[in-house]
């Protein structure tokens, strides 16, 4: 079951209680259950949902997993006629169960497929996957174990529903009988209100939000003291970005976690009140309640400890597959062990990820990973933000390059190696530095690699060489 059964008992039990609160409406849990179930005759086996975040989201996306209903949730930002390519596509390859007028506000068979996840890929159509019932119940059951959700909590998550990390929240609140929260839209100053006034004590977000909320924050004195968890997901957290949120949240317990949309919770760890993080450094924690991790190569052979390699997971959480977009690569299984295609190593238990392997520099017949550049140099002071990359190289093949936006002021390629000396090897090192304007991003917001380059290349003004 994913969470109908349980939206029932919580209405029994205890009717009035508030269930979710979204762009300032309420519903407690007998009105949410029973809104719900108000639509289940009139839905459709297999629901498109697309839609911006409202109570009335919360409501069609219940009552589009009565029985053994399914539902794609697509981000109503993107364009008119990509939509309407993907509902195309869902009508064609998803598999329909049998459904009646008559279904309740129940939970489908455990093994069956509910949830039709999308997912970027390498072209400008997502990828689609499936999800069956008893994958979320047991993810539920270990993050809540996890990150200590409890019916006390009231979480806020202030992203798009549209996003897995939020519409996954939502669905872990409603699992758990905890009150979830979220916004019409981010906005630092709607958040601050929120925990102010509305007993938020749990955050689920991206670095970046929990950067802006937790600087601006302090800079306005908003007092987060009531904030007991935050949970960041999409990266790792940066130097600073952990800085600022300990000082701005100073009770919260702050965990990052490393996930897939297709393989659920891989590995996680929590930094308490008062414990002192390492710097720059890639480790993420250890595999999560009920999952297995192993390192293994192209072949399948398991790589010894330390070694770099293909993270691959062993769990119950793991998706059915795709419906499209799987090009033999995107999710690679070896007997019962799933990859993404994430690099990384176990070094005592921990969970250290490198990055995709398509992101690689071959400089002077050794790997390094970008990834583990830009952290390093998060964690020198002076840098709020960090890119790296690989630039052709006559006699190296690559040479690492990296451009850094710094926090205030400026600064020089001289700070920046002595601030390298004791986070990063030698060879990683990168042997040219740029001076950013601003990081350089797709038209989707992610921070481009190949964009940095392209910069260079062209001298662009938002670039400024600082020497080797």
């Amino acid at each position: 079951m994913p969470f109908l059964d349980k939206i029932q008992r919580w209405a029994e039990q205890r009717p009035h209680d508030t269930a979710v609160v979204i762009a300032g409406r309420r519903l407690d849990w007998a009105e949410l259950r029973d809104a719900a179930a108000g639509l289940v005759a009139e839905t459709k086996p297999v629901t498109t949902l697309a839609e911006a975040n409202s109570v009335d989201f919360a409501v069609k996306f219940a009552a589009a997993l009565a029985g053994g209903r399914q539902c794609a949730v697509l981000d109503p930002s993107w364009p008119v006629l990509l939509q309407e390519d993907i509902v195309r596509r869902v009508e064609a390859c998803a598999v329909p169960a049998t459904v009646s007028p008559d279904d309740e506000l129940a939970d489908g068979p455990p093994d069956s497929s509910f949830l039709i996840g999308l997912t970027s890929g390498t072209t400008s159509v997502p990828k689609a996957f499936t999800r069956s019932r008893r994958s979320w119940q047991q993810s539920f059951d270990a993050s809540i174990g996890f990150f200590g959700l409890s019916q006390d909590d009231v979480t806020l998550a202030p992203g798009p529903l549209a996003a897995s990390l939020n519409l996954y929240a939502l669905a872990e609140c409603l699992y758990a009988g905890s009150e979830f929260q979220t916004l019409a839209a981010f906005d630092v100053g709607d958040v601050h209100a929120a925990i102010t006034h509305d007993r938020v004590t749990r955050l689920v977000l991206v670095p970046t939000m929990l950067r802006m909320l937790s600087e601006r924050g302090m800079t306005g004195c908003v007092d987060a003291s009531s904030v007991r968890t935050i949970i960041c997901a999409g990266s790792k957290l940066d130097a600073r970005t952990l800085e600022a949120a300990r000082r701005w949240a100073p009770n919260a317990t702050i965990y990052e976690y490393y996930g897939a949309s297709e393989l659920s919770f891989v590995s996680g760890a929590g930094l308490a009140p008062g414990q002192v993080a390492a710097t720059g450094g890639t480790g993420i924690g250890k595999p999560f309640p009920g999952v297995d991790v192993r390192i293994l190569d192209d072949a399948g052979a398991q790589v010894p400890d330390d070694g770099y390699g293909n993270i691959c997971v062993r769990s119950g959480m793991v998706s059915n597959g795709y419906l499209w977009g799987d090009d033999g690569e995107a999710l690679r299984s070896f007997g019962s062990w799933y990859t993404v295609g994430d690099q990384g190593y176990l070094s005592d238990g921990e969970l250290h990820i490198l990055g995709r392997r398509a992101d690689m520099i071959l400089t002077a017949g050794r790997n390094v990973y970008p990834h583990e550049v830009e952290l390093a140099l998060g964690a020198v002071p002076g840098v709020a933000a960090a890119v790296a990359a690989g630039m052709p190289d006559d006699l190296r093949g690559q040479r690492v390059v990296a451009g850094v936006v710094p926090s205030h002021g400026g600064i020089t390629a001289t700070q920046l190696r002595a601030g390298l000396e004791d986070i990063l090897s030698r060879h990683k090192r990168p042997l040219q530095y740029y001076l950013l304007a601003e990081l350089p991003t797709t038209d989707r917001g992610k921070v481009s690699r190949s964009l940095l380059l392209e910069w260079i290349t062209a001298r662009d003004p938002r670039v400024l060489s600082l020497g080797t």
